[in-house]
């Protein structure tokens, strides 16, 4: 968060805090930057659903907040699914007709307009009436299913604990204040060789475990529309150490042993 105000220009628009694993970033002084320079803030709390920063929600921090209901978040809509919560009224007309094909057909079946029309850009970026029932069974037990996965990362962190305190491996940190929701466990090896050569233990083991994002400017649309601020010292060879160990609502406590053994 600190590096974020060098790499501001008078082309910024907007700030895009993503909410890696669920754990927040530092909203405080992000939010207090985007006030300084007259900027939007977009949370990425795709991960986030049910994770909290300093005791808000994340989503509902920023200007606007986007959550994912895609197949492998905590909480899904059987596929593809979101959510975007606005805080800002002026932003909430315009977010529903792109949302509804660039049109004001809400509107419409509200009786506020006597027809509907074309009125801006647009997609269809609605969930069917089944995938929103899918999803809903879910909300209504999301604290259940919320502590069920607090309690399997917890069994990871203290059965590995033992190794990260030997040097072996790095654990997950949560700063303070920051509540997580267990969307992932990951674990840091010591360089990508190491990562590399523990996936195919596991896999012969018939245990998945995989490495998550490529960084963004590492990638062929990143190095043609982004811009990397500064010098690459810390994302590149963190994204080479993580790895995602097996975690989800129904992983059992057989299986999770397995794992760690």
């Amino acid at each position: 968060e600190t590096l974020i105000e060098a790499a501001i220009t008078d082309k910024t628009r907007v700030i895009v805090p993503v909410h890696y694993a669920g754990v927040a970033c530092e909203m405080d002084t992000i939010m207090a930057l985007a006030k300084k320079h007259n900027l939007f803030v977009v949370e990425d709390a795709a991960q986030g659903v049910m994770s909290t920063y300093k005791g808000r929600a994340l989503g509902t921090i920023g200007h606007i907040g986007c959550f994912s209901f895609h197949e492998t978040k905590n909480y899904t809509a059987g596929g593809e699914g979101g959510a975007t919560l606005i805080n800002d009224k002026a932003l909430i007309e315009r977010a529903e007709i792109i949302r509804e094909k660039g049109t004001n057909r809400s509107q419409f079946f509200r009786g506020q307009v006597d027809k509907y029309t074309w009125r801006d850009i647009g997609s269809s970026y609605l969930m069917s009436d089944l995938q929103a029932a899918y999803l809903w069974a879910q909300l209504e037990a999301a604290d259940r299913i919320n502590q069920q996965r607090l309690a399997l990362w917890q069994n990871y962190y203290d059965a590995l604990a033992p190794l990260a305190k030997a040097g072996r491996i790095e654990l997950p940190s949560i700063p303070d204040g920051c509540v997580q929701n267990a969307h992932m466990f990951y674990i840091k090896l010591r360089d990508i060789d190491d990562r590399s050569a523990l996936i195919n233990f596991l896999k012969e083991a018939e245990i998945m475990a995989v490495f998550h994002y490529i960084p963004l400017h590492g990638c062929p649309a990143g190095e043609h529309f982004g811009e990397f601020h500064g010098e690459d010292r810390y994302t590149t060879k963190e994204s080479e150490r993580l790895l995602r160990l097996p975690l989800f609502y129904n992983l059992s406590p057989v299986n999770q042993r397995t794992v760690i053994a």
